[in-house]
């Protein structure tokens, strides 16, 4: 606009004249980020219809009316890198694929102050980047920009990068931070950051104090866990050994951190990652007797990159038949967990683990996937991501692996279980399904059944139908209007094409829809019962078991409860389980055959008794 507009519009709006300075920098060719429109360029100024003419992505020469856009549209100076993406568009690409440290000092340069928040700079970074490479582009971005001592580093997201005017060096700042705070875990993390980076020759004085710092949070501190404090422990000896300091002068130990075996499993699930191997060898070390024991214990509860670290452990240690014995084991009991379930099938074709994993690949671990998923999935406080039953719905070949050695009623039982489990949407379950019939074409007839209505009524217990209402009005009161507020918002984002905000809120949209479809059906076919109509004269929904394993002689009390009802832990099943079914009908004293593909287990009903009766009124 020149100053003859700009004069115009001031005098027809004078409460706009604080804004004159930007109302003059909206000039043809000059570069804006407009709320909702997002990157565009001036073209010309429209006298007559006192209308600005900007060319927006997927939307070219759109008027705006400069007073309604003075508080939404920033004009671009020409340094900022949405410009010269445009401008120098081969400068920055260079920039992009060969050194991401400079671009970052590039952009913190184009700001008044030399500095942006985490945000803004993430924000401005993804549109030059592109949003599809923006993520990995980042990450390795952020390991450059830890090594570049003009940059300061945020802390926090609500902090700011900056560009210092004298740069200083990783270690000296490192050193910095140290000294700056008495957060015990913020020491350690520090210190663990210095370890990779420092000139130990140049900092050996500075070192010394660090190890101080680091061994007094250790010992002194209650602001950190004991997974905290034993990582610390590791960092403070790894520290001594830099700098030639005995290690066994410290207290604790990072053995006598070990010590507790009780403790050991709540330790691992806090330690990092790249800590696992360590530790696995700590305890090892510190239980030379027991080591084998333990990490079984582990392994069982054992979650992520963890679970592959204690198999790896048990097999370079020698112990791959116990293993196999134990998985085995654990498979009859119904104690396989999911992330040890999901490391089977993912390794299942590996040469290394084929003679341990060989007699594992039955219809009955497929059993104990969905035994799994529908216990994750009566866990979980609300819908979330359920891993193993992705892999079961992504790897293609998976089921027909494990159905390679079925016959055709196992694998109808097997179908009729994943029609009744909760873990799955209805879509996925259809999809899974397909798969079987493919094999065992027979099984069509559920799908003919279910199109008709004719499924059976799920025997329940109040407290489980409760959750699962409790869920279903999740969804309905919260979440589906959350996330139409989320589309709404999104919509006003612009060309919805282009607009993965939009995109993201819709698929959430299809998703909640999914799950609420599936709530409202199991609820619709759910009969609450207290149990009391059990009796003692057979097996029925609602009694307690005592069974004797004939392979192996011991004794178990199984309460058979609703089709919701599982917790393992408290050898509670589900009359919907294989074990739970077989044992339906029977007497005292008669044998239950609990059978899935080729695997067979018998047991002996010793007593039955009315869980109605255990319950106080």
């Amino acid at each position: 606009m020149n100053s003859e507009a700009v004069s115009a519009l001031l005098t027809k709006n004078p409460s706009l004249k604080t804004a004159k300075a930007k109302f003059e920098a909206m000039e043809p060719g000059a570069y804006v980020m407009h709320r909702s429109w997002g990157f565009g360029q001036i073209k010309s100024y429209d006298e007559s219809a006192q209308r600005l003419i900007i060319d927006f992505k997927g939307k070219p020469a759109h008027p705006m009316d400069p007073a309604f856009c003075v508080n939404t549209m920033e004009i671009l100076p020409p340094k900022h890198l949405l410009v010269r993406k445009e401008t120098e568009s081969a400068t920055i690409a260079e920039l992009i694929a060969n050194n991401p440290a400079q671009l970052v000092v590039e952009a913190l340069e184009s700001y008044p102050n030399r500095a942006t928040t985490v945000i803004d700079l993430e924000l401005t970074l993804a549109q030059v980047i592109g949003e599809d490479k923006f993520k990995k582009w980042w990450a390795s971005a952020k390991k450059a920009l830890a090594k570049d001592p003009r940059v300061a580093i945020p802390e926090k997201k609500t902090e700011c990068y900056v560009l210092r005017d004298t740069p200083v060096s990783a270690e000296d700042e490192i050193l910095e931070q140290f000294q700056g705070t008495r957060s015990a875990r913020r020491r350690i993390a520090l210190a663990e950051e210095l370890l990779g980076t420092i000139n130990k020759k140049d900092l050996k004085t500075d070192l010394s104090s660090i190890l101080t710092g680091v061994a007094d949070a250790v010992k002194t501190s209650n602001q950190i866990d004991e997974a905290e404090r034993l990582y610390g422990a590791y960092i403070r000896d790894e520290l001594a050994k830099q700098i030639g300091v005995d290690s066994s002068t410290f207290e604790p130990q990072q053995s006598t951190l070990v010590s507790d075996v009780r403790e050991l499993p709540a330790v691992a699930e806090k330690i990092p990652v790249h800590f696992q191997g360590r530790f696995l060898e700590l305890v090892d070390a510190t239980h030379p007797i027991e080591s084998r024991d333990i990490i079984f214990n582990l392994l069982k509860s054992s979650q992520g990159k963890f679970t592959t670290e204690c198999i790896n452990f048990l097999v370079e240690h020698g112990h791959s038949d116990e293993l196999a014995a134990t998985l085995k084991r654990w498979q009859t009991e119904q104690n396989l967990r999911a992330p040890v379930l999901l490391w089977i099938v993912k390794n299942r074709h590996s040469k290394k683990f084929a003679k341990l994993l060989n007699d594992l690949i039955t219809p009955r671990l497929l059993g104990a996937i969905f035994f799994a998923i529908d216990y994750e999935a009566l866990q979980a406080a609300s819908a979330r991501r359920i891993p193993l039953a992705d892999i079961l719905s992504e790897d293609t070949d998976l089921i027909s692996d494990l159905l390679s050695t079925a016959d055709p009623e196992t694998a109808r039982d097997l179908a009729n279980t994943l029609m009744l489990n909760q873990g799955f949407e209805e879509l996925t379950k259809k999809s899974l399904l397909a798969r079987f019939i493919k094999i065992f074409p027979k099984i069509q007839s559920l799908v003919a059944a279910d199109a008709e209505g004719k499924e059976e009524q799920l025997l329940v217990s109040k407290a489980s139908y409760e959750r699962k209402r409790e869920e279903y009005e999740n969804i309905v009161s919260k979440k589906i209007p959350e996330n139409s507020k989320a589309i709404a918002v999104a919509r006003e984002h612009g060309d919805l094409k282009e607009n993965s905000e939009y995109k993201m809120a819709k698929q959430d949209q299809q998703v909640l829809m999914a799950q609420k479809a599936h709530l409202e059906r199991e609820l619709g076919h759910a009969r609450i019962t207290d149990f009391k109509e059990a009796t003692t004269d057979q097996v029925s929904v609602g009694s307690i078991v005592e069974v004797r394993s004939e392979s192996t002689g011991q004794t178990t009390r199984y309460t058979l409860l609703g089709a919701w009802d599982s917790d393992p832990e408290n050898h509670v099943i589900s009359y919907k389980t294989a074990l739970g079914a077989a044992l339906l009908g029977k007497k005292a004293g008669e044998p239950v055959k609990v059978r899935s593909g080729a695997a067979e287990e018998n047991y002996t009903i010793l007593s039955i008794a009315r869980y109605a009766d255990t319950v106080q009124s």
